[in-house]
């Protein structure tokens, strides 16, 4: 037992020892799935891993291991280590401080890392051999993408580095003593705000080397422009590779980027000046290419990315993936100089490839997957090491991501951090269901939970659960809300609706400047129909919900059909016009997402709103959006239930204090959000008291 299963359990029984037998009963709750079902307590038992560090020699993985933490209500990150045969699984750095961010030296004599044990985010230098670990840096700001140089004797990392505010007036002068406001906060700029963080301080990300053995930090880059992302070591460990976009109307492009060098004088070479993005450049091991993604920038709501190969002073650019109709995430140079691994996403399947400098590809890895805990996106990540072991994580349908590796050939899963819990449980099962939409009979892969102890002789009330993106995608994954909704009697559908990422350029298109449509409902409605032909389904007991896109799909669905008995909109577009000039995202959705500026095509901006159906809604819809959401501002779901409110339709807001986009971002957070989506349906089921 984990201490974090000692923790959560003393909490359960020191709960129940306080409950008097006089008072117990009004704890008591009828509708609770048994024990032997998934309960939402359980997300405080869930383990999974991310972020596998594959060893230089391919002999070891350091992984992070991620808990809940029922008391701080936090996600805490701990350091793993393990022998990819699978022996040896102990902690590297592990307690009640999170550790994170592991990167093995070229030598693979010591790892870097990040941890706020200090109280701010700092980093570290490990040694393998004794354990010994020193704390080598000061900084004012987190750092991010740290890269050893290949001596091993520096890391470059990346840090917001705070910039001069703006003031219109000066600043008087308070009396001793005196109490007054905050002062005003001036703005100037167009990315004045980002979801999660709020009003952004002026600040701008530049790229910083700092010696191994300790040392002050030293800034390369300069100027008002931001050089985030990965970063890669020339081989003689004196120049940088990055990507930014360093043009003066930065701030009002979006997919642009180009390549540049850096040296540790911090003089700056820009390698490529091409439209669109030049993203992520790898130098490969012999130093005498470049690898790097690129994006072109389209006037289009999906753009494929591509793997390119160029010489080091940007000529004779490449294209290795052109063949490949799917957007390339992620890529790894081999071993050698003659091949990389490409990270690709394909009908729901994270894949790891080998893809050749002459185009040829073949898949290693299948199922990369398990690390979005909430709902069942495909996610995950991997790891190449010189000898061409690959690790990786690796969930299912039952399970969140455990840590995987492949080689010679063979793919095994070597640990199982959620056994101990999960297999006395009876979770629903994943079942896949393939159909064609009723619009013009498109091809939709979908999926179904069946609640446990499912008997197909019974009808079930159905709940259709829509993802957000919308260019994202579901699979057959592991989901703590979606088996809280299963263990509560429902059965939960869930598809990749036209628009969806991993079918094909065409297919995610084919919501181009249709976001919601008349389109995407006819996938959602003609999934229930399949479900319904399967004939376990109760016709009068239907339910929707979604968040984010899939909260703007289930608004836009009741304004379109009552057939549903009751419906969820978490944090959803009501209205497009006050969504993109109030949300974070706006300068992206006006250039990719709509025909143009909002006064220019309000008609459009009307069209695809949810609001300009809400005279024809009837179904009792709830609003449940984070107060500090910047993405979907809340500002759209008051429009929405003051709209419902006027027209008479049963109603309710839930509002959840200090969250932004990602509500699921704290464990009570994600609980408190299923509570009042079963506790909502509950009430217009037609089949219970």
């Amino acid at each position: 037992m984990t201490n974090k299963h000692f923790i959560h359990w003393l909490f359960i029984l020191t709960t129940f020892l306080c409950i008097s037998p006089a008072n117990a009963e009004e704890h008591e709750t009828t509708d609770q799935p048994s024990n032997k079902h998934y309960t939402g307590m359980d997300v405080f038992d869930l383990e999974f891993v991310s972020d596998p560090r594959i060893s230089p020699n391919g002999k070891q993985v350091i992984y992070t291991l991620n808990s809940n933490d029922i008391m701080t209500d936090k996600t805490k990150s701990n350091l793993w280590i393990i022998d990819i045969e699978g022996s040896k699984n102990r902690p590297l750095l592990s307690g009640k401080h999170s550790y994170s961010s592991a990167r093995w030296s070229p030598q693979g004599d010591r790892i870097a890392y990040i941890s706020s044990k200090e109280g701010s985010p700092q980093i570290y230098i490990r040694w393998m051999d004794t354990g010994q670990t020193a704390l080598i840096s000061d900084l004012r700001k987190p750092p991010s993408s740290l890269t050893w140089s290949p001596n091993g004797k520096h890391i470059a990392f990346s840090m917001a580095v705070p910039a001069e505010k703006s003031n219109l007036i000066k600043k008087r002068i308070k009396p001793k003593g005196a109490k007054w406001s905050d002062p005003a906060i001036v703005i100037d700029t167009i990315r004045y705000q980002r979801d999660g963080i709020g009003i952004v301080p002026p600040a701008y990300t530049h790229i910083f080397v700092i010696p191994a053995n300790g040392g002050s930090e030293r800034q390369l880059t300069q100027g008002d422009f931001n050089h985030g992302g990965s970063l890669s070591w020339a081989k003689d460990s004196k120049s940088l590779l990055f990507s930014a976009n360093r043009n003066q109307s930065w701030q009002r492009q979006t997919i642009e980027g180009d390549i540049f060098s850096v040296n540790l004088l911090g003089q700056m070479k820009q390698v490529s000046s091409e439209s669109g993005s030049e993203s992520a450049p790898t130098y490969s091991p012999d130093g005498k290419k470049i690898a790097y993604i690129k994006t072109p920038n389209l006037k289009l709501s999906y753009v494929r990315s591509t793997l390119f190969v160029m010489n080091i002073d940007g000529s004779d650019p490449k294209e290795l993936t052109m063949d490949l109709d799917q957007s390339i995430d992620s890529f790894d140079w081999a071993g050698s100089n003659k091949s990389l691994y490409i990270g690709y996403d394909e009908r729901a399947i994270r894949r790891v490839s080998q893809v050749s400098l002459n185009g040829k590809l073949k898949t290693k890895v299948q199922g990369v997957s398990g690390t979005s805990i909430g709902r069942p996106y495909v996610s995950g990540s991997y790891t190449v090491s010189d000898n061409n072991v690959i690790a990786y994580t690796r969930g299912s349908a039952s399970r969140p991501a455990d840590l995987a590796v492949f080689k010679s050939n063979k793919n095994e899963t070597i640990t199982q951090v959620n056994e101990d819990f999960l297999a006395h449980k009876s979770l629903g099962k994943v079942h896949e269901i393939i159909y064609n939409s009723s619009l013009d009979q498109q091809e939709i892969q979908g999926w179904y939970i069946t609640p446990p102890d499912f008997d197909p002789a019974k009808k079930y009330p159905l709940i259709i659960e829509i993802h957000g993106g919308p260019w994202l995608s579901y699979g057959p994954y592991f989901s703590a809300e979606l088996q809280q909704m299963a263990a509560a009697g429902y059965v939960v559908f869930y598809d990749n609706h036209r628009g969806s990422k991993g079918y094909g350029t065409e297919f995610s298109l084919l919501l181009h400047n249709k976001y919601s449509s008349p389109d995407d409902f006819a996938d959602h409605m003609s999934g229930i129909d399949a479900m319904i032909e399967k004939g376990f389904i109760d016709e009068k007991n239907l339910f929707i919900a979604g968040g984010s896109a899939g909260g703007i799909a289930a608004a836009y669905a009741v304004g379109l059909t009552d057939r549903f008995n009751a419906a969820v909109a978490a944090k959803p577009v009501i209205n497009w016009v006050s969504k993109t000039l109030t949300a974070d995202s706006s300068i992206s959705q006006i250039r990719h997402q709509v025909p143009g500026m909002p006064w220019d095509h309000h008609e459009h901006y009307w069209q695809r709103s949810p609001l300009s159906l809400v005279g024809n809604v009837k179904t009792p819809t709830l609003l449940l959006t984070g107060e500090n959401d910047r993405r979907t501002p809340i500002s759209e779901t008051e429009q929405y239930y003051q709209a419902l409110q006027l027209l008479g339709v049963d109603t309710m807001m839930v509002r959840i204090p200090g969250s932004p986009h990602g509500i699921a971002g704290r464990p009570s957070r994600l609980l408190t959000k299923i509570d009042h989506i079963l506790a909502w349906f509950k009430r217009y089921r037609t089949d219970v008291e």
